[in-house]
């Protein structure tokens, strides 16, 4: 039985979590949020994480009542991420496996979104579609490793929403993928947009590049933003859906898991169950504490690397932006 501390920090959600077998006892968590109409930059974003990181630490250890010495090992994200946050949060990480002569353990964020989905959601052998802000993957574990069926060959399906967001102005609080998802809600007319999937693999850049073009022009011909959220909503699932779908038809899954930021949409997650159920599969999700990034699943990641692979040299500690979900060998399953 291992207690493994998680420090996840790739982007603009700094977490800690700590996870004693596989239960979750803390899971906080602070988000760098920058006004509408505005991305969240490298590096002020790392100065957000170091500003709030001693804070979050103590917080964690007060919500699961343990002291540094209740710790087995310190886990943190080696990547993938923005280098400025991954890498204050990884010099921290460093810091108090030194402090606490404690082991150490660099988990691949992509791996730890997967793993935590299938702890808390009892899936077995899932094909997985990962949606968030940097990444957008299908995915199936094979032979040792989450092998990579499909993705996106430019922006992440998440970049794609954000940057919608901003160019309706938007409000970033909570996030600007939860303000679409609400905004369509309420869209009544759909609007036909480019319909990009390449083989297995989906393209977001033109979309919103088409939308920005004609944004102006959409909304004389009586397009809301409600609408357009809507339209950009069902389009750019509905490209994930296919995907996923051959993805499984070609492993033989009976089962789909989504994971990361955007698997959140209520709206996707209906997708994907319908698609399923036409398929007799199950479909697998999580609620926005593990959907969104968060300490417990690099903490539960890092345990199981931990228990079956040992730590991680100190030399091989540093940062890795792009660190991919196919690089790592998974040898707990």
């Amino acid at each position: 039985m291992v207690v493994a501390i998680g420090f996840e920090g790739s982007a603009n959600k700094l977490g800690i979590g700590i996870v004693k077998d596989g239960e979750v006892l803390s899971n906080c968590r602070r988000t760098y949020i920058t006004p509408p109409g505005e991305g969240f930059l490298p590096r002020e974003t790392a100065e957000h994480h170091r500003a709030n990181i001693l804070t979050l630490l103590k917080e964690s250890l007060d919500v699961a009542k343990m002291t540094p010495k209740d710790i087995d090992i310190i886990c943190f994200t080696k990547g993938p991420g923005m280098a400025p946050p991954l890498l204050s949060v990884a010099v921290v990480a460093r810091a108090i496996s030194k402090l606490w002569k404690k082991p150490i353990v660099g988990a691949n964020h992509c791996i730890a979104h997967i793993e935590m989905g299938r702890q808390i959601t009892g899936a077995e052998n899932p094909t997985v579609l990962y949606v968030s802000g940097g990444n957008t993957q299908v995915i199936s574990y094979s032979r040792g490793k989450y092998r990579i069926f499909g993705e996106t060959i430019d922006i992440a399906v998440g970049n794609c929403l954000d940057r919608f967001a901003r160019l309706i102005h938007l409000s970033n609080d909570p996030s600007p993928g939860y303000n679409i998802e609400q905004m369509a809600k309420k869209g009544k007319r759909f609007c036909t947009l480019p319909y990009v999937v390449k083989g297995m693999d989906v393209s977001f850049s033109g979309i919103l590049s088409w939308l920005e073009e004609r944004l102006d022009i959409l909304k004389k011909d009586g397009y809301t933003d409600e609408d357009l959220c809507f339209s950009l909503q069902e389009t750019i699932f509905a490209m994930l859906v296919e995907t996923t779908e051959r993805a499984m038809a070609h492993c033989g899954s009976n089962e789909v898991l989504v994971v990361g930021g955007v698997g959140c949409n209520v709206r996707l997650q209906e997708m994907l169950g319908s698609m399923a159920e036409d398929r007799n599969a199950k479909c697998y999700a999580t609620d926005e504490r593990y959907c969104i990034d968060n300490g417990a699943m690099i903490a539960h990641a890092g345990a199981l690397l931990y228990l079956h692979s040992g730590e991680t040299k100190w030399e091989d500690t540093r940062i890795t932006q792009r660190f991919r979900t196919d690089d790592v060998e998974v040898t707990w399953r």
